[in-house]
């Protein structure tokens, strides 16, 4: 039986984190039922059946019907509007329901009632300074430090729900999460941009085919490997240099495919690029 099966969740969020995190729920084994407004979720098609699939979707106008039927009987109450607006629209919640909102900046404070999307969050929370402009391929602040938080945060009210049969209120601030991310650094870095392409040893260097390898060889032994294969011992003793044009052009002498025979596998910390087609063939 799934761990969460005879749980009831109510999900009044669109877009991205609130859907993922009711997702992660419904995987789990809850019910999970969307509450929609009249004009729907304007999330892309494709994004929103991925996101929804498996979900019961009901439509509700606040404004003819204050009380959706089914929060009446539900565990979790999820919510993504700014500060204040569930309150205001006066909906009533079981005493012992878990309701979590996920928010951008957190229920109060300067930015609290401002819009924003994941890249403002990782802006705030000082995650974007070493490689901007470029804008991060994954919603780190949507779905890591909202959805998965919001998941946690969720599971853990209903653990201390089956001890005291109280209910909670939880607020998820993206904002303060991502930077829980990265806070460590905050005590210093052994070495500049030690993960955001400061050094040699942890870049992803491009191959002949325009295609690219990961290579994350922190650990001596992982580089002295790599420097093996590669019949560069002469490159050893400068794993962290900021830049390594010798290896540069070095990969770029064969394929990717070539790349991966000749060095997956052999404790080296090398790896694709892949697309996310082949990522999901590989993965399966």
């Amino acid at each position: 039986m799934p761990p969460l099966h005879g749980v009831t969740v109510a999900d009044f969020t669109r877009q991205l984190p609130g859907p993922f995190a009711s997702r992660e729920l419904l995987r789990l084994g809850a019910r999970v039922v969307k509450i929609e407004p009249p004009e729907g979720d304007t999330t892309p098609d494709g994004w929103y059946r991925a996101l929804n699939d498996g979900k019961e979707v009901i439509v509700w106008d606040a404004r003819c019907d204050p009380q959706p039927p089914v929060v009446r009987e539900a565990d979790v109450v999820l919510e993504g509007f700014r500060p204040g607006v569930f309150d205001r629209l006066g909906v009533e919640v079981r005493a012992d329901a878990i309701l979590c909102s996920i928010t951008g900046y957190g229920a109060d404070g300067p930015h609290a009632h401002d819009a924003g999307h994941d890249l403002n969050y990782l802006g705030y929370a000082g995650v974007l300074a070493d490689t901007a402009p470029a804008v991060p391929p994954v919603q780190v602040a949507d779905l890591a430090a909202g959805a998965q938080a919001a998941v946690i945060e969720v599971l853990a009210a209903l653990l201390e729900r089956e001890r005291t049969s109280s209910g909670a209120r939880i607020v998820v601030s993206m904002t303060r999460n991502t930077h829980r991310f990265a806070a460590h650094r905050l005590a210093g870095e052994p070495v500049p941009r030690l993960l955001t392409g400061g050094v040699a040893c942890y870049r992803i260097y491009e191959t002949a085919d325009g295609r690219h390898l990961t290579v994350a060889a922190l650990e001596p032994k992982f580089w002295r490997n790599l420097c093996a294969l590669l019949e560069r011992p002469d490159l050893e003793d400068r794993a962290f240099e900021a830049e390594l044009p010798e290896l540069e052009q070095l990969f770029r002498t064969r394929t990717l495919v070539e790349w991966r025979a000749l060095l997956e596998g052999k404790d080296t910390c090398v790896g694709p690029v892949l697309s996310l087609s082949e990522a999901a063939a590989e993965l399966g």
